[in-house]
């Protein structure tokens, strides 16, 4: 919350409407009041403070004319409160000064409306939003109260009345700034409308450039609403443009095009990124390359890679993995061979793979045994 601004108190005095009805104070008691008011002008706020508290005191239990020159002084002494960053002392001020008998019900709603403010900087955001609900009764507000009242309500985590108070303030029109727009994001996306709190963040990010975590978080709203090309999209325009770098958001950018059905634009990503060092050169990486090529459907590829895989790890199901991928593709010789590797390195489903090879020129089943040629030889 910025600061409450300095409360004008002559011209108040001097500009009000007479449908207020308010008062006549005398010259004396006008050209106080003026003083204390250029005095806090001068950032001569505790003496304005004392002053004024010392003045609406000595008004307490006076006539019409006496009760609205003390609300005066306390509305002083909360501005006052307010510059030596004291919110809640303010706002008791404010809260006393529009309880006093006599304030006309729109000057009385504009301390309250102050006065939630200050609540709210204060760190009492519950009984802020009270006063503000109070207010809005009332009162239509501009678009700066409606997201007052968002925030309110998004810190009591009451997402969805948070959200019709969101999308009023956006319905006034104008571009919220950076703060406000992730208010927004996070409250739309608390309240279920993922979609909304999606578009909201992408139309901040074709502006400007935006910081590393609101394009994440953007491509992350794109994956829960199952839409990962969407995702892959919002992270690759961030990498080109430089907001994203690095081993990790390079990794994701990889993982994305793979889950958002550009498999092999990942694996040449992920090549790249393996011959310049870029990416560490390990098992996991390998794995990776090997699982893009395989949905990319490049068989050659696909299989030279999880040959990779299965002789770095020397684990059966890998040899088992390629097995299966070769014996779908019709590469009888690779099937086998993987297949008896797998059999071996005790995977059990290998027999029965074998098993079912069609039989090679002589009879044999590729693969079968460990003696047979076919396999050997493939």
């Amino acid at each position: 919350m910025t600061p409450t601004r300095p409360l004008c108190l002559l011209a108040w005095l001097l500009l009000a409407s007479p449908a207020l009805a308010a008062p006549t104070l005398s010259g004396a008691r006008i050209d106080d009041l003026r003083g204390l008011e250029q005095r806090l002008g001068r950032s001569e706020s505790s003496a304005v403070r004392d002053r004024a508290l010392s003045q609406a005191e000595r008004l307490a239990g006076g006539n019409a004319s006496d009760r609205w020159a003390r609300a005066l002084y306390l509305q002083l002494a909360a501005s006052a409160e307010a510059r030596l960053d004291d919110p809640l002392a303010a706002a008791g001020h404010l809260a006393e000064a529009r309880g006093i008998r006599g304030v006309e019900r729109a000057q009385a709603d504009r301390w309250l409306r102050q006065e939630a403010g200050l609540r709210l900087r204060g760190d009492q955001p519950e009984r802020a939003r009270a006063l503000l609900d109070d207010w809005f009764q009332r009162h239509d507000g501009t678009r700066e109260d409606h997201w007052l009242m968002a925030q309110l309500l998004a810190a009591e985590a009451d997402w969805d009345a948070a959200a019709r108070w969101v999308n009023r303030a956006l319905s006034g029109g104008g571009e919220p700034s950076e703060a406000r727009a992730m208010l927004a994001a996070t409250v739309l996306q608390r309240a279920g409308d993922e979609g909304g709190a999606l578009a909201l963040i992408e139309r901040r990010l074709q502006g400007a450039d935006g910081d590393a975590e609101t394009w994440r978080r953007a491509a992350s709203l794109a994956q829960r609403l199952g839409d990962p090309g969407r995702a892959a999209a919002i992270w690759e325009a961030g990498w080109r443009r430089g907001v994203l770098s690095g081993a990790e958001d390079l990794r994701q950018r990889i993982r994305l095009h793979l889950a958002g059905g550009t498999p092999a634009r990942a694996a040449e990503l992920l090549t790249t990124a393996l011959e310049e060092q870029a990416l560490p050169d390990d098992l996991e990486h390998r794995r990776l390359l090997a699982r893009a090529w395989q949905a990319a459907r490049d068989h050659d590829r696909s299989l030279d890679a999880w040959r990779d895989v299965a002789e770095r790890s020397e684990a059966g199901d890998d040899w088992l993995r390629l097995g299966e991928l070769a014996y779908g593709w019709g590469e009888w010789g690779i099937a086998g061979e993987a297949l008896a590797k797998a059999r071996d390195l005790g995977e059990p489903e290998a027999e029965e793979w074998l098993s079912s090879l069609p039989e090679q020129e002589g009879g044999e089943a590729t693969g079968g045994t460990e003696e047979s040629g076919p396999a050997d030889e493939a």
